[in-house]
């Protein structure tokens, strides 16, 4: 299983000192969170998508970029891509680009948001949420797997022999997760295209994901991608770990009790009986942990949202370096142990070019100037007939 950590870049006052961060104090700890989550042997680091304050993650891929030219194994992906409000060309774009500057070290969590205002600042319609997900994925799929593309949709201009740049590195697209709480359309999507499925279930209770990933595996199996028991899943996670399990409890209450995301709701008892925070000793996170897959099958990928609420830069760095140190390992060791042989890994670059090349034969990388002229709108050979022709 990939384990890994995912921040959605908040502002927010620390409720024990009234320090607030600045929006560059904030950019510079994500990137020393990433950086210890490889050194201490974390496999993924996620970043949200946000264009309003308090948040300061409107450009993934400039950040992803940033973190990685300073490291060198940990995959860099989304906690969530907005399909809905971005154009599909300038996403096939970034993130192709992006793989290419990485090493393939790249992958997507595709996701609606949960900002509404987002739409009409984007020149789009909230209530066309779902239809633009749909149509914008599916166009974004190919402009990643075809070299020339004709389209015409609901939500854009049309395109006429189009081609992306770069092209996907050694002809792989980025692995694709489809992230929805609540929304069965979405894990309908993910299914039919045999791509991972996310639920972010951090606020959720366990009754709940597992509805919507029963869902998606079983609609998975129908469209003939595998077993329900290999699709590719992912969960969401919380936690907050000190030695003493009180100790971590009487440090984290204030910070729980005023965060934005779910301050003045239930208690912290009754939040974490619900969902998948843990607040305690890492011996009690392993535990809550090792149970998730009794609820939905086994998994390829578990996150961890750590850096929330105000928490001080070097509390997040300590929380992940217990989660690195402490916790995955154990996790790892016991529930690589369970899982079949037939379950999946979770994806990587390096493992979906061999099965493309098994399946394919080995990807030409050169240049191919037959590909669409963005610029006339013809192919090589199309202008080639107009010269003579004239």
């Amino acid at each position: 299983m990939q384990f890994g950590i995912f921040t959605i870049a908040d502002i927010t006052r620390d409720p024990t000192t009234g320090a607030v961060p600045t929006e560059n104090q904030r950019l510079k700890s994500m990137v020393d969170q990433a950086k210890l989550a490889e050194q201490v042997g974390l496999d993924v680091f996620a970043i949200g998508e946000h264009h309003n304050p308090p948040f300061v993650t409107s450009s993934p891929t400039t950040t992803l970029a940033y973190i990685g030219a300073q490291t060198e194994q940990i995959i860099l992906s989304t906690a969530t891509t907005l399909i809905t409000t971005n154009d599909p060309v300038k996403i096939a774009e970034d993130y192709a680009m992006l793989q290419h500057l990485t090493g393939g070290r790249v992958d997507l969590v595709m996701g609606r948001g949960n900002t509404g205002p987002v739409y009409p600042w984007f020149g789009q319609d909230i209530r066309k949420g779902i239809e633009l997900a749909v149509e914008n994925y599916e166009l974004l799929r190919r402009l990643w797997t075809e070299d020339v593309v004709d389209w015409e949709g609901s939500f854009r201009t049309p395109l006429q022999q189009f081609t992306s740049t770069p092209r996907p590195l050694d002809g792989v697209a980025p692995f694709v997760w489809h992230g929805s709480i609540r929304s069965p359309q979405i894990a309908e999507q993910a299914a039919y295209y045999g791509d991972g499925f996310l639920h972010n279930n951090i606020f959720w209770p366990m009754s709940h994901t597992q509805q919507m990933v029963q869902l998606y595996r079983e609609r998975y199996e129908h469209y003939g991608h595998g077993r329900a028991h290999q699709a590719y899943v992912g969960l969401g996670g919380q936690a907050f770990m000190r030695k003493n399990s009180q100790d971590a409890i009487t440090e984290f209450r204030p910070y729980f009790d005023s965060a934005p995301v779910y301050g003045g709701g239930p208690s912290l008892e009754d939040f974490t009986r619900a969902t998948p925070l843990t607040v305690g000793s890492p011996q009690q996170v392993i535990e809550r942990y090792l149970t998730m897959a009794d609820h939905v099958g086994d998994y390829q990928r578990q996150m961890f949202l750590m850096d929330h609420a105000g928490l001080p830069a070097k509390t997040v760095l300590e929380q992940i370096e217990l989660l690195g140190t402490e916790v995955v390992p154990v996790l790892r060791k016991e529930l690589a142990a369970r899982k079949p042989a037939d379950v999946p890994e979770g994806p990587t670059h390096a493992a979906r070019v061999a099965a493309a090349e098994a399946e394919h034969g080995a990807f030409d990388d050169a240049y191919r100037f037959e590909t669409g002229d963005n610029w006339t709108g013809l192919r090589a050979e199309d202008k080639q007939g107009q010269e003579q022709l004239r």
